[in-house]
């Protein structure tokens, strides 16, 4: 008996939904976000990113394209107090560091740029502590 000519077919998903990529979804809802908001001299861009292991905070003026104040769980003055983590004890000690970095500058306003991620948790505790350094937006 011949071989049934469907039995060279790849096997097909159970559904035909589209696959769900979360990376390429931030990206996009952070291109939208960027169209709307730049940062100044005046008033420079808080912009957050968290990675599977550290937090990253850059103040950018984008008239420039220069970052005015930098801070992350990667450098070893802020790994000693506290643990190396992307959550939001860290988030919060980056917040009030890039908030005090950024008044020594004798920067307070800021536009806060959430990186395409959900302002909640992580990001709200950032947030939160920038606003408590003294940082308004």
């Amino acid at each position: 008996m011949p071989a049934s000519k469907f039995a060279a077919r790849r096997a097909r998903p159970s559904n035909n939904m589209a696959t769900f990529d979360r990376k390429a979804t931030r990206a996009r809802v952070h291109q939208r976000i960027r169209k709307k908001l730049a940062g100044t001299a005046a008033r420079p861009r808080l912009s957050i990113h968290f990675s599977g292991k550290h937090v990253y905070a850059q103040v950018i003026d984008d008239d420039d394209g220069k970052t005015l104040v930098a801070a992350s769980t990667t450098e070893k003055s802020l790994a000693s107090k506290t643990k190396v983590a992307a959550n939001r004890a860290s988030a919060e000690v980056i917040g009030k560091t890039s908030a005090e970095s950024l008044l020594a500058k004798k920067i307070d306003n800021v536009v806060f740029d959430r990186g395409g991620f959900v302002y909640h948790g992580k990001i709200k505790a950032l947030a939160d502590a920038a606003r408590e350094g003294g940082l308004k937006f």
